[in-house]
C-alpha cells in the first residue's frame, strides 16, 4: 500500500516532494513520531517513512531535494548537541582569532555541507536534475548584493548540490541574475507575491541568456521560486487589514490567500514558458472540515508540475489523515469566486495578487517580508551566541 505522500506525488510525473528542514534530522524526527504512535498505525507508519528516506539506498528516496534556513538548520544542534558543542569546540581551537560571525557562518555552512551530502547519491543518480538542498545566504544581508553573492559562491563550492536561498528582494534578484549567468542553481526565498515571483523568472531568464551565450553548462542548473504560504497567511497586518474591513479572516480564508496566489502565479509561470519551477513553502496544517482536519497546502496543488515541500509536522498530519483517502489532482480548480472578492477587498493581499501590487522597491518592506527576515537573522544571531558560549567554555591557555 502506498502512503498518501507517494499517491500526491504520483498525480503530476514531474510534482516533486521535498523534504522542509535539514536532512541530519531526520533520523531524530522519525524516532520522535513513531514513538508516540502505537499498533498497527505505528508499523503502517514505520513501513511509509522507512520509504521516505531508506538509508540503505538514499538514492532511492522520495524526496527529490530539500529546503533549509537558518532556524532549521539551528535545529541539527539541538537534536544533537554534544555532537556539534564538540565540533564546534574543535574549529574554535583551530581558529581562536577568528570573530563569532565568521566562525557561525562556517558551522552554518558544515550543516548546509553534510545535508548535501546525503542527496549526492540522488543527485548522481537523478542525472543531476533532482538531489539539491537548498542553503541560505545570511537574512541579515538582504539588500547587499556582493555579500550575498559572496556568500552564495562559497557554499555553493562546498557541494555541486548546494542551491542557493536568495532572498526575493530587489537586491536579492539582482543576484540571482549574477548566480544563473554563472551557472549556479538559486531558489528565490523570502517571496510572498506575485510580483516578486514574475521579476524572479525574469531575472533568471537574463541570468540563463548570459550563461548560454557564453557557452556555460548548465547540466548542474536548476531554478525554483518559492512562494511562502503560511508565512503570507499569518502576517499581522493581514489580519488588521481584513478585521478594520469587518472581514472574517479564519482558517479558511487564509489558506485560501495563499493558495489563490500559488494558483494564479503557477498559472502565469508556465503560460511565459519560463525555465523556473514554481516551489511550494512554509506550510500550514488545516482547515478542519467537517470534523476532518486537512492540509490544503498540499491537497489544493496536487496535481501540479511544481515542487512541494514539507515541514517534519505536516508530512506526519498527511500521513496519518489521508491514509486511505483519494488525492486528486486540483491544480486547476478555481478559488471560490465569493472568497476571492473577499480578499480582493484587502490591499495587503491585492498588492500580492496584481501583477504590478507591489515595485521592487517595495518587495523589501512588505510585512511577511519584513516578519520573515527578522526570524531568520534571529536564528543568525542565535548560531553567533553558540558559539560564543562554547568560546567561554575553553580554558585560557
Amino acid at each position: 500500500m502506498k502512503s498518501a505522500l507517494e499517491r500526491l506525488a504520483e498525480t503530476h510525473p514531474n510534482l516533486e516532494i521535498w523534504w522542509d528542514s535539514s536532512p541530519l534530522i531526520f533520523e531524530h524526527w522519525k524516532h520522535n513520531f513513531l514513538s508516540q504512535l502505537s499498533g498497527e498505525t505505528r508499523d503502517k507508519m514505520e513501513k511509509y517513512i522507512e520509504r521516505l528516506y531508506p538509508k540503505d539506498n538514499p538514492q532511492e528516496t522520495i524526496f527529490s531535494g530539500v529546503t533549509t534556513n537558518p532556524p532549521l538548520s539551528k535545529d541539527v544542534l539541538k537534536a544533537y548537541p554534544d555532537e556539534w558543542n564538540n565540533w564546534t569546540y574543535n574549529l574554535l581551537r583551530l581558529h581562536p582569532h577568528q570573530s563569532d560571525n565568521e566562525l557561525a557562518w562556517k558551522l552554518y555552512s558544515e550543516i548546509v555541507r553534510r545535508g548535501a551530502e546525503m542527496f549526492i547519491p540522488k543527485f548522481r543518480a537523478s542525472g543531476y536534475r533532482e538531489g539539491y538542498i537548498s542553503g541560505q545566504v545570511d537574512p541579515r544581508y538582504l539588500t547587499d548584493v556582493r555579500e550575498m553573492v559572496r556568500e552564495a559562491i562559497m557554499l555553493n563550492q562546498l557541494s555541486p548540490n548546494i542551491m542557493i536561498k536568495m532572498p526575493g528582494t530587489r537586491e536579492g534578484i539582482f543576484g540571482i541574475t549574477l548566480l544563473t549567468a554563472m551557472g549556479i542553481p538559486t531558489n528565490s526565498t523570502l517571496v510572498f507575491t506575485i510580483p516578486q515571483i514574475l521579476r524572479v523568472a525574469e531575472a533568471v531568464k537574463v541570468g540563463l541568456n548570459l550563461a548560454r551565450e557564453n557557452g556555460l553548462d548548465l547540466s548542474r542548473w536548476r531554478s525554483v521560486i518559492t512562494m511562502m504560504l503560511g508565512r503570507f497567511e499569518d502576517a499581522k497586518e493581514f489580519q488588521r487589514q481584513a478585521k478594520e474591513r469587518g472581514i472574517e479572516l479564519n482558517e479558511e480564508m487564509k489558506r485560501w490567500a495563499g493558495i489563490a496566489i500559488l494558483k494564479k502565479a503557477y498559472k502565469l509561470l508556465k503560460e511565459g514558458k519560463y525555465e523556473s519551477k514554481l516551489l511550494a513553502a512554509s506550510m500550514r496544517v488545516g482547515p478542519t472540515i467537517d470534523g476532518k482536519l486537512r492540509v490544503w497546502h498540499l491537497e489544493k496543488i496536487a496535481g501540479a508540475e511544481a515542487v512541494l515541500t514539507i515541514f517534519p509536522n505536516v508530512i506526519e498530519a498527511f500521513l496519518l489523515h489521508y491514509d486511505g483517502v483519494e488525492i486528486k489532482p486540483q491544480i486547476d480548480e478555481e478559488v471560490p469566486q465569493e472568497v476571492l472578492d473577499k480578499l480582493l477587498r484587502i490591499p495587503y493581499f491585492l498588492q500580492a495578487y496584481e501583477e504590478d501590487g507591489l515595485t521592487p522597491g517595495e518587495f523589501a518592506n512588505y510585512p511577511p517580508t519584513q516578519e520573515t527576515a527578522i526570524s531568520f537573522s534571529q536564528a543568525m544571531d542565535e548560531l553567533e551566541e553558540y558559539v560564543r558560549t562554547i568560546r567561554k567554555s575553553i580554558p585560557l591557555s
